[in-house]
């Protein structure tokens, strides 16, 4: 196994800007986020850091602007390649992939925002191209969603693609956990769709004594 920590959007905006992350709290994920990118520099695993970047007259990410700056907790962070994105996956339209390969690493770590947009989108187009792929539920976030097609709370939405990404295209891990799998030179558990099916039926099925 060989491991890339891939950090995802950690940006001004989703701090301090239009779209600050509402679960797991700020005050959760970006520790997180430091303490994966901590685990990653002492166990020599590479770090990609993307950031998403619009037009300079766009209402989010607008390039030259604050919000679309990196946090400054992690602006200074050492990272092996550095990736600048415009679309969902931070495969669109990138070397990433290509990148990876060279690199030899064949299991992507997702950290960053928002859960179910880049990160998701990131994780799920890793997974199609053969990669493993581990995500970290808290030191990812999201935001309170509302639409013509309904509403939706931050925790609801986050908790929901976690359980989706570990039914098939990620093994789903804390920060904490993952990091006590590198010290111990473990893989994180991973399920499919067949197995998280039967669980939920499963624990929906009464029991009669």
């Amino acid at each position: 196994m060989k491991r890339a920590l891939v950090v995802i959007d950690v940006q001004n905006e989703y701090v301090t800007g239009t779209l600050p992350i509402r679960s797991p709290d700020l005050s959760v994920s970006i520790p997180n986020i430091l303490l994966a990118l901590d685990t990653a520099d002492d166990a020599g695993i590479p770090v990609v850091m993307v950031t998403h970047v619009e037009e300079a007259d766009a209402p989010i990410f607008a390039r030259g602007s604050t919000g679309a700056e990196l946090h400054p907790r992690i602006a200074d962070r050492k990272v092996a390649h550095a990736i600048e994105k415009s679309d969902v996956s931070s495969f669109a339209g990138t070397d990433l992939e290509q990148w990876l390969r060279a690199a030899g690493v064949d299991t992507v770590v997702i950290a960053g925002y928002m859960t179910q947009h880049c990160c998701a989108g990131t994780a799920r187009d890793a997974a199609a191209l053969g990669f493993t792929v581990e995500f970290l539920s808290d030191a990812t976030g999201t935001i309170d969603l509302v639409n013509e097609a309904g509403t939706v709370t931050a925790a609801a939405l986050h908790s929901s693609v976690l359980v989706t990404m570990q039914s098939g295209f990620a093994a789903v891990a804390t920060a904490a956990e993952w990091a006590h799998a590198v010290q111990a030179g473990d893989t994180l558990a991973s399920s499919n769709l067949p197995a998280s099916s039967g669980q939920a039926d499963a624990a929906a099925t009464p029991t009669t004594e």
